[in-house]
């Protein structure tokens, strides 16, 4: 089954990738910043299609999704549904 999303999330990736900010700079940007271990402990991971992720946030339920980055791996700018 074709991924009609798979072009723009390939363009998103290569975006984000291509000079990954540091932890400080995404939190400029983008408000609060997770790591991998922080992501598991305040989210619960639904699904991957990089350069996005789809969580439940542990403390309300509530759903939505972070971009994420490769290199150093950071989760940020989280949207609820």
């Amino acid at each position: 089954m074709p991924d009609a999303t798979e072009a723009v999330r390939r363009e998103m990736l290569a975006e984000i990738n291509a000079q990954p900010g540091s932890r400080e700079a995404l939190e400029a940007e983008h408000g609060q910043v997770w790591n991998t271990q922080e992501l598991g402990q305040e989210f619960e991971v639904l699904g991957f299609a990089a350069p996005i992720v789809v969580v439940r946030r542990r403390s309300d339920g509530v759903l939505g999704s972070l971009f994420f980055q490769h290199s150093p791996r950071h989760y940020f700018a989280f949207q609820a549904d």
